[in-house]
């Protein structure tokens, strides 16, 4: 298993990642480096979060609202057992990072989930070092900390409950949650 990104690492990255983003901006093309990620979840990553205590329940959003402007993909996967940021979800982030630091009273939490294998305890872990990856680089797009929240479901809250590559693949990700539909 690979070391989160240390701080500078992360600064590279993000300079990385704004640069991919521009130019990702004119490709097509997606990632398909885990083959059970299928290509409906691989051309729309915004599959609905399922939460414990969010407000995905169906609910219209105020467009006027900060949650309702904010932008629309908000579901990043991750690779079985990692916890790094894909190449291709920089520009979903960074959409996000420029849309919170922007817009300040906007608040975010980031939920972390895992697919069913390894330990409860372990998977929890992972989840919560998923959410942080996440967190520390809106923050390097000018988020304050306390606009980000994160939290850890590990396996508890899978989207597909199929025992195979494909349910795996949509259960790894991190769901940004606006909290509440606050006024701008």
């Amino acid at each position: 298993m690979k070391q989160s990104y240390s701080l500078g690492s992360l600064w590279r990255f993000s300079a990385l990642g704004l640069l991919v983003a521009g130019l990702s901006a004119c490709s097509g093309s997606g990632d398909t480096r885990d083959s059970g990620l299928t290509d409906q979840v691989a051309r729309n990553p915004s599959v609905t979060p399922v939460t414990i205590d969010g407000a995905q329940d169906g609910t219209a959003v105020d467009p006027g609202s900060i949650e309702g402007r904010a932008p629309v993909d908000r579901v990043i996967y991750f690779d079985y057992d990692e916890a790094e940021l894909r190449p291709e979800y920089l520009d979903i982030v960074a959409q996000h990072g420029r849309y919170l630091a922007q817009n300040t009273a906007g608040r975010v939490r980031l939920e972390g989930h895992t697919d069913e294998r390894g330990t409860r305890e372990y998977n929890i872990a992972l989840g919560e070092r998923r959410a942080k990856t996440i967190a520390r680089m809106l923050q390097l797009q000018g988020v304050s900390s306390a606009q980000v929240r994160t939290v850890s479901y590990g396996e508890e809250l899978p989207v597909d409950e199929g025992h195979n590559n494909a349910a795996w693949a949509k259960n790894r990700r991190v769901n940004i949650i606006y909290e509440g539909a606050l006024q701008n």
